[in-house]
């Protein structure tokens, strides 16, 4: 799904209610019929008191923001809430729609009262509430929380109370997710229209919660229009083309993997059976000769064979010629699960880097081959190269994450290398060399585990090499990935899961996408 900037928003809304003529009020009701409903929901997973009642607080700024909250405070209390909702801002400068929605509150027999913190009563109330409502602030906030707004906050993150946040947790920053200040800790953030980075991406993305994306009435040809280079990949994105009833296994694929050292067998076996699982044809995997009889008693599926290896159990420079025979006849490669980092070992993943043709997938020990050696991925620029950091070594390679801003470092790295990035962590970012990105909305904790990514190359590997466009095939990668982690921890935990575990959830995961229609 698109993900849209402040500024674009701001535009959609314009647009929708200057050229199409439709009333801002009728757009801030559909807001606030969302926010309402995902604050019953979270009333009703608590229970109620002993009379039956349930209570809400909805905290509103004074901006068009607040008029969504003041709205869901009038809906709230019209479905049998006891409602408290508060003014955190200067009367004086409410918006128009915000005075409207006040005047519809008050009519249905509620109020908007002035926010006082020092109040003990209103204090015990929201100790005693269901559900609270941020409403503070919208997507234009771009400084820090001061004042009552910022008590506000802390006062709904220290009430351990479930919060729902009207389009984004206040205090988060809408287009780089950087915290000003503070900003709630909301469980659910019901966002409008379209998403926006900052639910993703830094500290603004574990504020979020649950993300509901809800329509309002903006007509979709408006946001088919609105032109975004980042998109988020979620179930709704994601899909995988039915297959020919007629087809054999050299249709979906001949890849190879080039990894493994004495000490790191299980890296390349894992690589392989996620290739195998993620629908690949032929998976053929090259390891150091004392390696080979592990692997070969390891991998049924996919065909293994010995390469040459030297004294320290790593590739020697003459694998470098038998390695790129079969890597040539291959449509996609992966180097680097457990190579290990000796020179000889870097030296044949630099000159296979100079010779294949085709895309290639790198991990591990094969992006630490570039370290000093940038130019040799500079050198690819025409051929299709997927490198698959973590923070450590993306740093290693020239990486620059000291700004703190994940994306605009993906982008800068895939603009100025021509490469294809996956900077693993949470939120996992994908950028191409055009400027596009690709933020994941799948994974846990679970998969912070050693193997975790040779999983996750196995299945970048298959998909390329079963020819879906890396635009698609890459994204697509992570996501089944991450999905195939979130199933591990509903069903073993996030402690006890292993990639193995990922990779026998794999095939549930591609039944759940096969035949769906694409809109990503």
């Amino acid at each position: 799904m698109k993900i849209a900037t402040a500024q674009q928003m701001r535009e959609l809304d314009r647009a929708a209610i200057q050229d199409r003529g439709i009333p801002s009020t009728r757009l801030m009701e559909h807001a606030a019929r969302a926010v309402a409903d995902a604050a019953m929901e979270l009333a009703a997973s608590g229970g109620s008191r002993s009379d039956g009642t349930r209570r809400a607080v909805c905290f509103c700024g004074a901006g068009n923001n607040g008029g969504d909250g003041v709205a869901a405070a009038r809906l709230l209390l019209e479905a049998g809430f006891q409602v408290r909702a508060v003014l955190v801002g200067n009367r004086e400068k409410m918006t128009d729609d915000c005075r409207e929605m006040e005047r519809r509150l008050e009519k249905a027999g509620g109020r908007l009262e002035p926010f006082s913190a020092e109040d003990p009563e209103f204090a015990r109330w929201c100790l005693e509430a269901d559900v609270m409502v941020d409403a503070l602030f919208g997507i234009g906030l771009n400084s820090d929380l001061r004042g009552p707004a910022l008590t506000a906050v802390q006062m709904m993150n220290t009430c351990d109370i479930p919060v729902v946040s009207a389009d984004i947790a206040s205090g988060v920053e809408a287009d780089t997710g950087r915290i000003l200040g503070d900003a709630v800790r909301a469980d659910v953030t019901v966002t409008f229209s379209l998403p926006k980075a900052g639910h993703f991406l830094g500290e603004g993305g574990l504020r979020t919660g649950r993300l509901i994306v809800a329509g309002i009435g903006i007509p979709l040809d408006l946001m088919l229009w609105a032109e975004s280079s980042f998109s988020s990949v979620s179930a709704a994105d994601v899909f995988l083309p039915r297959r020919r009833r007629d087809a054999h296994k050299g249709d979906f694929g001949r890849v190879y993997i080039l990894g493994g050292c004495v000490g790191y067998s299980g890296a390349p076996v894992l690589a392989a059976r996620a290739a195998v699982r993620s629908g690949a044809g032929l998976v053929s995997v090259g390891v150091p000769e004392p390696v080979w009889p592990v692997a070969a008693a390891k991998l049924e599926e996919a065909m293994p064979h010995p390469l040459p290896a030297g004294m320290d159990g790593m590739l020697s420079l003459a694998a470098a010629g038998p390695a790129l025979a079969r890597m040539k006849a291959s449509g996609a490669c992966l180097m680097g699960p457990g190579l290990g980092r000796g020179p000889e070992t870097a030296e044949v993943v630099r000159t296979l880097l100079r010779d294949l043709p085709g895309p290639v997938v790198l991990d591990a020990d094969g992006i630490n081959a570039l370290e000093g050696h940038i130019d040799v991925l500079d050198g690819r620029r025409d051929r299709l190269t997927v490198l698959t950091p973590h923070d450590g070594e993306f740093a290693r390679v020239g990486g620059d994450l000291s700004s703190g801003d994940r994306l605009a470092a993906a982008r800068a790295f895939a603009s100025e290398h021509g490469c294809c990035l996956v900077l693993k962590g949470h939120r996992t970012i994908t950028a191409f060399p055009d400027g596009a990105a690709f933020v994941n909305t799948t994974g846990n904790p679970g998969m912070a585990k050693g193997g975790s990514g040779d999983v996750l190359g196995g299945v970048i590997l298959s998909l390329l090499g079963q020819g879906l466009p890396p635009q698609e095939a890459v994204p697509l990668a992570v996501w089944l990935h991450g999905r195939a982690g979130d199933l591990c921890a509903e069903e073993i935990g996030e402690y006890g899961m292993t990639p193995s575990d990922l990779i026998a959830r794999l095939p549930r995961v591609l039944r759940e996408c096969e035949g769906r229609e694409r809109t990503l």
